[in-house]
């Protein structure tokens, strides 16, 4: 008999926590792949997908074990040793994409056709193993050569069944199914016990170093909190609880804005970075993703699209990016807000911005394009998909 993947109701497998807004409108359907792994498909509003899917019925090899993280005792950061990613598959031909469905030339990670898929990633970061057996949180050490299980999840995010494409053409209904997976695995992955933050982003263009052309994300579910948010975590400690709230006043106030909506705004920060960077916020005090309103969700599958989209509309072909939501750790973030942001090297049509000896053996960034310009150019691109939207 044919095994497929059933309708997930409320409590089957995953019952969301109290006060998660889930979206009864979109379909998820759970099964695992071959060797185990777990694999999720979202169905768009008004699917016409069947509610059922073919099984993987590959002969897989087992995973991979979790890979060991190892302390740096000068910097306090962790380092995960994963040397089974040096077998990932690198820029396939189309006819052989892992991320499409599974055909009978293609034997490919997704077993049946879908909208939005989510898997457990074959060649992870952290995982399989999701427990230190510390609780959550890793006890402070001044061990020289401290090391650990790298415990979590890594998860691939697949945003359409197509071959190529970007996250920018998807069309509201597409995006907004992608935010609802985003919300629901950040829940799910939340309960893990080793986890303590969840890290949904996207990858975009050799030049960052993507290593498959197919329109996909990832999600890395952690063990410990990020170095970014811990810097954060102190300022906000510095500061005071109501960082985020000033910071999303004066940049209101700012001619960096490009997006002043019911639920979110988008700006250029005041000390941008990157050539390309833009920051999005919501107006309530949320942590992350799982505590978004369905309004809020609906408000964002138009904005998002309109943000990258405008990426692409600054030069005659596609700009690399990386796109990534900065959620709030599971332990010491209640004053840290949920946060989008994109950021791109690109500087110029035919220029990069790579980290020189100051940004990468120091951490002392020079910005090369002024945050008020890159506003400005950015708001024009954005008219430029808002006309072209009007024309179609």
């Amino acid at each position: 008999m044919t095994r497929t993947a059933a309708p997930r109701s409320g409590g089957a497998e995953w019952a969301p926590p109290p006060g998660f807004a889930r979206d009864e409108r979109i379909r998820i359907l759970s099964a695992n792949l071959a060797d185990g792994r777990e694999l999720h498909y979202f169905d768009d509003i008004g699917s016409a997908l069947p509610a059922a899917r073919r099984a993987d019925s590959r002969d897989l090899d087992p995973r991979p074990a979790t890979a060991d993280m190892r302390r740096d005792p000068l910097s306090d950061e962790w380092i995960s040793v994963a040397a089974a990613r040096q077998n990932r598959v690198m820029l396939p031909p189309a006819h052989l994409d892992p991320l499409a469905p599974q055909t009978p030339g293609n034997p490919s990670e997704i077993p049946d056709v879908y909208d939005v898929s989510v898997f457990e990633n074959r060649s992870p970061s952290f995982g399989p193993r999701v427990d230190l057996g510390l609780g959550r949180g890793i006890p402070a050490s001044t061990t020289l050569d401290q090391t650990l299980p790298a415990a979590g999840r890594c998860e691939v995010v697949c945003f359409s069944p197509s071959t190529e494409g970007s996250f920018a053409a998807l069309g509201p209904t597409r995006a907004r199914t992608v935010i609802e997976a985003w919300a629901v695995r950040t829940a799910a992955l939340s309960e893990l016990p080793a986890v303590m933050q969840v890290f949904p982003f996207e990858n975009r263009g050799e030049a960052i170093g993507v290593t498959l052309h197919h329109p996909h994300g990832q999600i890395y579910a952690y063990p410990y909190v990020t170095p970014r948010t811990q810097r954060v975590q102190a300022e906000v400690a510095r500061y005071g609880p109501t960082l985020f709230a000033d910071i999303l006043d004066r940049e209101r106030l700012s001619t960096r804005v490009l997006y002043a909506g019911v639920h979110w705004s988008a700006f250029v920060p005041f000390a941008a970075r990157w050539p390309i960077e833009i920051h999005v916020l919501p107006h309530r005090d949320i942590h992350d993703l799982a505590e978004t309103s369905l309004a809020e969700r609906d408000e964002l599958a138009l904005l998002l699209p309109r943000l990258l989209g405008a990426m692409d509309a600054l030069y005659d072909s596609p700009t690399p990016y990386i796109a990534s939501w900065h959620q709030a750790p599971l332990v010491g973030g209640d004053d840290i807000r949920l946060m989008f942001k994109i950021e791109s090297p690109r500087r110029a049509a035919d220029k990069l911005k790579f980290l020189a000896g100051s940004e990468a053996a120091m951490g002392a960034w020079v910005a090369d394009v002024s945050p008020e310009s890159a506003a400005e150019r950015l708001r024009d691109a954005l008219a430029i998909v808002d006309q072209d939207a009007s024309e179609r």
